[in-house]
């Protein structure tokens, strides 16, 4: 009994502990002046050749990530990091939080398998603790990997108005960086995360970032080729000197005739996918109201049939 209620306490412990994970990466914080004091700290320690390591220590729940870098979990969080930035989830103790997350959530699943297993500890616990271990890294992984391919759909779906409206600001007379801010507040309200998106690389050029580097690490941080090919066009008309504004307007068109056809086409495919469940779920439905019946009718003429002889 004892055992029993401690189990429940610790579930209820890490769930909350969980969820509070999850709240807090919801939490989108940008800090691009912090960022870039914190990448010239790093460029300024590989260049005095003490590379950035990390250290046993830290504060609050960084010292999460020093403990799992001594592990050898450093591949995995730098990954885990990109996952999130290509997410938009840009809060400043994000990794932190999900490798948290992760390891709860991990915890959990071996809990509870010891659990229901405490009865009849045989051979195949080996086994079951091995496949909590995978499920506990991989069902956060593939939740992170789907925001990323929500963030980006979203993203793509701005794209074509944004830049639109961004050739638009620039036939004004406006410099770059204030025709990217305009814009930038005029979709806060309509694409809030692209609108982030532009704020984030005029914040960066302010505090000192090359502006070619700060589209690349926008490039980086989205991982969409349209975006890519924006950044491109953007950085090759400023080192030319060549007209930005028509060109952004043509660009806007092809976009949008892009996304006018991936309609189409995901229209298109709209009947395929849904006979799988016409067949699986409707049909057999169908057949049951249509055909019962009159098999009960049949049945019950037969019965009396029968019963007359």
């Amino acid at each position: 009994m004892l055992t029993t209620l401690l189990f429940f306490v610790l579930l209820g412990a890490a769930l909350s502990l969980i969820v509070w994970s999850g709240s807090e990466l919801m939490e989108s914080s940008e800090d691009p002046l912090g960022d870039r004091l914190d990448e010239l700290q790093a460029q300024a320690l590989v260049s005095s050749q003490r590379a950035p390591r990390r250290k046993l220590g830290g504060r609050g729940i960084d010292r999460v990530l020093s403990i799992v870098s001594l592990l050898g979990g450093e591949d995995w969080m730098r990954g885990s990091d990109r996952l999130l930035h290509r997410a938009g989830i840009r809060n400043k103790h994000a990794l932190a939080i999900y490798t948290l997350g992760t390891i709860l959530f991990t915890l959990l699943l071996i809990g509870g398998l010891l659990w229901l297993k405490s009865d009849a500890l045989d051979s195949s616990i080996l086994g079951g603790l091995v496949a909590a271990l995978i499920l506990g890294f991989m069902i956060p992984k593939m939740v992170l990997q789907r925001l990323v391919k929500r963030y980006r759909r979203r993203l793509q779906e701005a794209l074509p108005d944004t830049v639109d409206l961004l050739g638009i600001v620039l036939g004004t007379g406006l410099a770059l960086d204030q025709a990217m801010m305009r814009v930038s507040e005029e979709m806060q309200y309509i694409y809030p995360d692209l609108a982030n998106e532009f704020a984030t690389v005029v914040m960066q050029v302010r505090a000192g970032q090359e502006r070619t580097v700060a589209f690349n690490q926008f490039v980086k941080r989205t991982g969409i080729e349209d975006i890519k090919s924006l950044a491109a066009m953007i950085v090759q008309s400023e080192k030319f000197g060549t007209s930005l504004a028509q060109a952004l307007k043509v660009y806007a068109e092809s976009l949008r005739t892009r996304r006018r056809l991936s309609a189409e086409a995901a229209v298109g495919k709209a009947g395929i996918k849904m006979l799988f469940p016409i067949v699986v779920f409707i049909l057999p439905v169908l057949f049951v109201i249509t055909l019962v019946p009159g098999l009960l009718s049949v049945l019950k003429d037969l019965k009396t049939l029968g019963g007359g002889r």
